[in-house]
């Protein structure tokens, strides 16, 4: 039974969770900004004021986790991989906060439909990231882990998928190209959020083969 157990000396998991159900908030307040800019334009600022307050909480998070590898003797696993959890599921949420950014920076007003579909994908990759999370207390939650990281990857690819059907899309019916260009760094970034949550996937099955 050793190592099926982790130990719960520094409040780790507990900082992950409130770290991973920001990041559900961000995905779910993405979606919904990108759902205004599709048929609400004038709805997406205040999804954009959230997205920027919780990407600041979620900062804090991870500066606590971090000062406390500092302090703590016993860790529930390597401080490394503790180390590039947190800045994983830190960076989901610096993309989403990029994503907010890019809307204001290109003056984005409207987007086409695609763009909600492949923004539910991320939505659905942060819900995973969140539900893993919570199960990596322990290493009897093993195969359910490692099935949320099998879905996290094939969101993954879904969502490369998407980009490229949009893209086409974008080249064949519109024909202002600075919007082309727009929507080409818009869509990219939302993608990227999908990359982050496969990053923290890999970094969580990673902990899982090395424990259990």
């Amino acid at each position: 039974m050793f190592g099926r157990l982790m130990p719960r000396e520094g409040k780790y998991f507990d900082l992950f969770n409130a770290h991973a159900e920001l990041i559900v908030r961000g995905g779910k307040e993405l979606s919904g900004m990108i759902g205004a800019l599709v048929d609400k334009p004038g709805q997406a600022a205040g999804h954009a004021d959230a997205i920027d307050d919780i990407e600041r909480q979620a900062d804090k998070i991870t500066h606590d986790t971090l000062a406390q590898l500092h302090t703590s003797f016993i860790t529930p696993f390597d401080r490394d991989e503790i180390h590039q959890l947190i800045n994983s599921m830190d960076d989901i949420l610096d993309i989403i906060q990029d994503v907010a950014e890019s809307m204001a920076l290109y003056d984005i007003h409207h987007v086409p439909p695609d763009a909600k579909a492949l923004a539910d994908i991320t939505e659905q990759s942060c819900v995973r990231v969140k539900a893993l999370v919570r199960l990596l207390h322990s290493m009897e939650n093993a195969p359910a882990i490692l099935k949320l990281c099998h879905e996290i990857d094939a969101l993954e690819s879904d969502a490369d998928r998407m980009l490229r059907e949009a893209m086409s899309k974008v080249f064949r019916e519109e024909p202002d190209v600075r919007q082309v260009i727009k929507l080409k760094e818009m869509y990219e970034l939302l993608e990227s959020v999908t990359d982050r949550c496969k990053d923290v996937a890999g970094t969580v099955e990673a902990i899982v083969l090395e424990n259990s």
